[in-house]
């Protein structure tokens, strides 16, 4: 007799033999990657383009810092997120608020006005919080009994991701570009939408799974009999003050460069150093001591774990500054640097495949909603026919821009499709690597990044070459398409190296009652190279006038194989502090 609550009952109603309500985590992520990635890959081009072409004829490095912090607090606003719903609401209620706030984000961009555009992005960072880290877990409660069932759970779960992103870039970015920009954000706005209804009408399949939290009784020590070690006043007094100087930090910093100096809370010097360096300097000072001090206050094993759980972060740092040059430096050098008239003959082959990678995944997903249906209609038919609405403007849209994009003799490639590609080489890339990392040629975790590192490096080796031609302090140029197929394919393997691999060693590693607290470390990681790669892309212009593009790029290839070396030099002894973890 199955117990009541238990995870076996999810398993009754099955699609490709996972639970129906996998599905739904499926298509709600999907959507919410769609309007992520669909506004993302827009945001520089709206603010560095003209005021004819309806931009606000901001300067890269305006930009730049502005969209740096926006990613950042995305990443920081997770741990707000986490908590809320591991203490105070669920993960359900933490979903259904993230997804309005993010939906109301949007549509308020899709205004296209200061206020609303600047409000917009305010609910879209606290919307991704109460989101992100929540739809993932999830899919681990659902999996508790069947552990076996997991990887493939999340293999599919992250289809929804790639397939998610690919759409939002290619759909909002035609749409932004060629019809207006308020169309792309409010594109993205409507499908968050569609996910948020779909997935209201259908949480009872969820059964208990993400209610509010019960209260548990507190042991007084972990599976590895440390004592536990709860936060004394004087250490919350000090997160309370590098938290507010960060904050300020991330969000100042880019009023400053954003207003021309108008608005600068820096504006003093302290032992040589600007208020500005200062004020990030003490934070991450503070936050280093009492890592340190914490991580040595546990037994020796646990202490070593973690670590090397602090090592692998401090290079995630490094790969995220550079990998996330994506939807900034080399979306401009698609938009500015690039020859993306096509005509002729290459004019139709690019119709053709562009028509085949929209075309085809399109139909998958269909198909999978599908099958879906079968198993749901009956009980969430409400649901399924708001998923049903939307899957029908979506190949509305699919259509109406392949059509147009065959009707023109001379077609230019929106500068935004280039990302697109990302998400397509993960979705054809993945099995491949996740087959290697189950094989016997697996690679220790050192290996895997410093792998990851170079792959990267390759990448913008490769848009270096390209970029070698165009002369210092050029705002044009016609570099051939071809560097940046090749660098975003780089990319994605570094990112399947580095990113998935992560995440897995925080769970790995760390006792289960702290991974809460090393999430939150790791996803700091994550915001610090998010606002490290807006650094790198406030300089691209400086860089470029005074040595031109191609060493910007070269000088990321550098930093990507120094971080590689440190990978593959401390192998032995990170390998000894994970005491046999691989």
């Amino acid at each position: 007799m199955i117990k009541e609550n238990s995870t076996d009952q999810f398993f009754k109603s099955t699609v490709l033999g996972h639970p129906s309500g996998l599905f739904v985590l499926f298509f709600t992520e999907m959507w919410e990657r769609f309007s992520f990635y669909g506004m993302r890959a827009l945001l520089v081009m709206f603010f560095t383009s003209t005021a004819l072409n309806g931009g606000w004829d901001w300067t890269r490095e305006q930009a730049m810092a502005l969209f740096g912090s926006y990613v950042g607090l995305v990443y920081l606003s997770t741990m707000m997120g986490g908590y809320f719903a591991d203490k105070k609401i669920g993960y359900r209620w933490a979903v259904v608020i993230g997804a309005l706030l993010m939906t109301l984000g949007h549509g308020s961009m899709a205004l296209e006005t200061p206020f609303f555009i600047y409000t917009g992005l305010i609910l879209l960072v606290f919307g991704n919080g109460f989101f992100k880290p929540n739809m993932t877990s999830i899919v681990s409660e659902m999996y508790k009994d069947r552990p076996e069932k997991k990887d493939g759970a999340y293999t599919i779960f992250y289809m929804g991701v790639n397939s998610g992103a690919f759409f939002g870039i290619v759909l909002c970015g035609y749409l932004g570009e060629q019809v207006g920009w308020n169309w792309g954000f409010g594109l993205a706005g409507v499908f968050m939408l569609f996910g948020l209804i779909q997935f209201w009408l259908s949480q009872n399949i969820f059964g208990d799974i993400g209610l509010k939290p019960v209260k548990k009784e507190v042991a007084l020590t972990d599976e590895n009999n440390d004592k536990l070690n709860p936060f004394p006043v004087w250490q919350l007094g000090l997160i309370g003050i590098m938290t507010i100087l960060g904050l300020v930090w991330i969000i100042f910093e880019p009023a400053k460069i954003i207003t021309n100096g108008a608005l600068d809370v820096f504006n003093f010097d302290v032992i040589g150093l600007s208020g500005n360096n200062f004020t990030i300097l003490v934070a991450i000072l503070l936050f280093l001591f009492l890592l340190a001090y914490r991580i040595m206050s546990y037994s020796q094993i646990t202490k070593e774990k973690m670590i090397a759980v602090s090592f692998f972060a401090f290079l995630t740092i490094f790969f995220w500054a550079i990998f996330e040059q994506s939807p900034g430096t080399l979306t401009i050098f698609a938009n500015d640097y690039t020859n993306r008239i096509l005509d002729g003959d290459a004019g139709m082959i690019f119709k053709f495949v562009n028509a085949a990678i929209v075309v085809v995944p399109l139909a998958i997903i269909t198909w999978v909603l599908f099958m879906l249906f079968k198993q749901t209609f009956a009980k969430y038919s409400v649901a399924n026919l708001v998923l049903a609405s939307s899957f029908v403007i979506i190949w509305g849209i699919a259509f109406w821009m392949l059509k147009n994009q065959f009707s023109e003799d001379s077609l230019e490639v929106p500068a935004s499709w280039f990302s697109s590609l990302n998400s397509l080489y993960i979705i054809a890339l993945a099995p491949l690597f996740s087959k290697w990392w189950e094989s016997k040629y697996n690679p220790s975790a050192n290996m895997k990044y410093a792998l990851g590192m170079v792959f990267l490096a390759v990448g913008m080796i490769t848009v270096a070459i390209g970029a070698e031609g165009i002369e210092p302090g050029a705002k044009t140029a016609s570099v051939s398409m071809i560097y940046l197929i090749l660098v975003y394919l780089f990319v994605t393997m570094a990112e399947l190296c580095i990113s998935p691999v992560g995440l897995s060693y925080v769970s790995k590693l760390v006792p289960a009652r702290m991974i809460a607290m090393m999430f939150g470390i790791w996803y700091l990681a994550v915001a610090i190279g998010m606002k490290g790669a807006a650094k790198f892309g406030e300089n691209i212009d400086k860089i470029a006038d005074e040595k031109g593009l191609s060493y910007f790029f070269w000088m990321l290839a550098i930093i990507s194989l120094i971080v590689a070396l440190l990978s593959f030099v401390m192998s032995p002894v990170i390998k000894k502090l994970m005491h046999g973890v691989r």
